[in-house]
């Protein structure tokens, strides 16, 4: 009982939920209309609307992004619902410092451009149709983010062991 607090001191149940919302959502998405919900393509089809740039303005990117624009929308207006609804409209917040927050999100935009999609692309939708190619994408995103951890948590503690 007392690891399952120290691993999740809000309880458990709302990751439950999350997990299940976010694979219904995309198992509907898929079956009703064929498509795949990575959330790296609507960043990228996105930017196609406003940069020039030819790797924007690619026809996958181009040709697809009304849908994933109101994709988009759907994941902030599900935020957005949390926040009123569960969190009570309490500002919410982190402490790490703001650079910290721009240097992860700039890894996390290039390893989604490396490993050609993001967690959500390959983790959820990707195993969710057995892509093998997904596979090895999730297991490389999951390695690396235990290496990374325990090294930052290793200088934390001074280098100790």
């Amino acid at each position: 009982m007392n690891a399952t607090l120290t691993l999740f001191p809000l309880g458990w149940q709302h990751y439950l939920l999350g997990g299940l919302l976010i694979g219904t959502g995309v198992a509907l998405l898929y079956v009703l209309t064929g498509r795949i919900g990575g959330m790296s393509t609507v960043f990228s089809s996105s930017w196609s609307f406003v940069v020039n740039q030819p790797f924007f303005q690619q026809p996958r990117f181009v040709g697809s992004r009304g849908w994933r624009l109101v994709y988009a929308l759907g994941l902030v207006l599900g935020a957005a619902a949390w926040w009123l609804g569960l969190a009570g409209g309490a500002p919410q917040s982190t402490g790490l410092p703001v650079w910290q927050l721009v240097v992860g999100g700039f890894f996390v935009g290039y390893g989604a451009r490396l490993g050609n999609g993001c967690t959500s692309g390959h983790g959820i939708c990707g195993l969710g149709s057995l892509q093998l190619p997904s596979l090895f994408a999730v297991l490389t995103f999951m390695a690396t983010a235990f290496i990374t951890a325990n090294l930052f948590a290793w200088v934390a503690a001074g280098g100790q062991a």
